[in-house]
């Protein structure tokens, strides 16, 4: 896929950051995401922001995948930056914009150096306790549909983009917008059969028993004789 980032595909490797366990990289995405709630410092948000990038130059990510990771990302950077600098000034809008950023390179991170069948196994576990209200298994095969559509609604986007770009029609929302949402339908409607090909989709059906009846047949009861 020409626009792959790091929520598409998992990167191998050998480095510290593939090695560590799963429950030790979503403490540390949580902690980023908990940042910005914890202070109000520009300089402690540069810092996570280092940190970060730190970590994924030592997992050995390629930096193109970093870059097209916020590219699709930067329209709703710069509308949110510019409207918090409106309102709020430019350090809060600074502040909040690299909070945004910080947790999704984190999350990106984390997913890349991440086999999906480890993360929706360390789901499936985070889920057991809860068994008795939610199915984990359930919980575990919503995440990997998530985890397999983004990536694939992210490649039709891109190829219906430079299907427009070679007709010319590259700035018409029309000629980009339209086959892509017939083909996100397309491919939901491809999903939702295969889950109910395998029965995942309907609940299970009650066995039909013999009709029980409590106390004596009585006048509206069966066995039992109105009077006239």
């Amino acid at each position: 896929m020409s626009t792959a980032g790091l929520f598409t595909a998992h990167v191998p490797g050998s480095s510290p950051v593939h090695r560590a366990p799963l429950w030790l990289k979503l403490v540390g995405v949580l902690a980023v995401g908990v940042v910005p709630w914890l202070t109000t410092s520009l300089g402690a948000m540069l810092v996570v922001t280092a940190v970060v990038l730190g970590i994924a130059v030592l997992a050995r990510l390629p930096a193109d995948r970093l870059l097209r990771s916020l590219r699709g990302l930067l329209p709703v950077l710069v509308l949110l930056l510019a409207f918090q600098w409106w309102a709020n000034g430019p350090t809060y809008a600074v502040r909040v914009v690299l909070g945004i950023v910080n947790a999704y390179l984190a999350a990106g991170v984390l997913t890349a150096t991440t086999p999906v069948t480890d993360l929706l196994d360390g789901v499936v576990r985070a889920a057991r306790p809860l068994r008795r209200v939610i199915d984990p298994e359930v919980v575990a095969l919503t995440l990997g549909i998530v985890v397999r559509s983004i990536p694939w609604v992210a490649g039709s986007f891109s190829s219906v983009r430079q299907s427009a770009r070679a007709r010319g029609l590259e700035r018409s929302p029309r000629a980009v917008v339209v086959p892509t949402v017939v083909h996100v339908v397309a491919f939901a409607r491809a999903t939702g059969e295969a889950l109910a090909a395998r029965g995942l989709t309907d609940p299970p059906e009650a066995v039909p028993g013999p009709a029980r009846h409590d106390g004596p047949p009585g006048p509206d009861r069966p066995g039992g004789h109105r009077l006239p």
